[in-house]
């Protein structure tokens, strides 16, 4: 019996409201059998446990998984201290008895600045992080010793919103990479009492916000109404803080083809430097990365990511293909 044909795939990004209980994984193989295509891929883990902001990348864009790698993330957690856990989450066993605590704001608050910079953090045991080739997290669950080094993280905003009971709500912004599990079990230690991270929501990861999110229910419902392209971000409206330029067709064909193409600064649009309400203060988290630009056809239709090689000459490191 032939297959059936799968329908072209929608090319942009997609955002969705992730909601407790599920994984990342889970998400996108949800939204797979929403769309009917299988070139789906997600910006950024998030824990069963956590809620909120999950990026997709559709078709094409796929390709542009990489100049999304050091978009900063913003959260708005709850902390219950007086119980640690094994995992540092609600969805941990208690790592000892758990203590009577009144939490002081003021004190509270001289401990956040220690974790605002760069600073070596350890990621929790229960991680997909790799011990001799093998995820941490499968060694915790068999009670077997796993030793994780620390790595440098960097937080930008580790703000106290609210004091309730043993309970503390805070805004974090922060560098990829950085776990909240292991800055609520830190505080914890730091506070004398220990504690865990009870609730997680990811507000926005970068330039993609909650606002801009749907939940799977929501896309299931638009799917059935046919409104799935409304959803989407097109390609044309990704990585907006490059500058741009529109390539006239015998340009087009070189860049097609890989090959190096020439502009002047008159022909460079600059990108957005402003950011969306709820976005990260800034997008990335401040490593070097090398000038890109976006390339766009006589059609108004993204083509190409090129970077830099000499002034005014760019190569082509991303090219995608002809919507078909």
């Amino acid at each position: 019996m032939p297959r059936k044909p799968q329908p072209p795939p929608l090319d942009g990004a997609l955002v969705i409201n992730k909601q407790a209980g599920r994984t990342s994984h889970d998400v996108v193989e949800a939204v797979r059998r929403t769309l009917g295509f299988r070139q789906i891929g997600h910006l950024g883990t998030l824990d069963p446990l956590a809620t909120g902001v999950l990026p997709l990348l559709l078709g094409r864009a796929t390709r542009l998984a990489q100049f999304y790698a050091g978009r900063r993330k913003r959260y708005i957690c709850t902390v219950r201290f007086g119980l640690a856990t094994d995992t540092y989450d609600a969805d941990g066993q208690p790592a000892g008895p758990q203590v009577p605590v009144v939490l002081d704001r003021q004190q509270l608050e001289s401990l956040l600045a220690r974790f605002v910079g760069k600073f070596l953090q350890t990621p929790p045991p229960f991680s997909a992080k790799k011990v001799h080739g093998r995820p941490a997290h499968e060694l915790a669950r068999k009670k077997k010793p796993v030793h994780l080094e620390p790595v440098e993280v960097e937080v930008y905003e580790f703000s106290l919103r609210e004091v309730e009971g043993t309970r503390a709500r805070f805004s974090i912004e922060c560098a990829p990479g950085t776990y909240i599990r292991s800055l609520a079990h830190d505080l914890g230690q730091l506070y004398g009492c220990g504690a865990h991270l009870s609730e997680i929501v990811r507000t926005a990861v970068g330039e993609f916000t909650l606002d801009q999110a749907v939940t799977l229910e929501e896309l299931l419902q638009a799917g059935q109404q046919g409104r799935l392209a409304d959803l989407v971000i097109p390609l044309e409206g990704l990585l907006p803080e490059l500058p741009r330029v529109t390539v006239l067709p015998v340009v087009e064909r070189r860049v097609r083809h890989g090959a190096r193409f020439n502009v002047t600064p008159a022909q460079v649009q600059p990108g957005q430097v402003t950011v969306a309400q709820g976005a990260t203060t800034q997008l990335d988290s401040g490593g070097w990365r090398p000038a890109c630009l976006r390339v766009f056809s006589q059609q108004e239709k993204l083509i190409a990511i090129a970077q830099a090689v000499v002034p005014r000459t760019y190569q082509p490191v991303v090219v995608l293909e002809a919507a078909p």
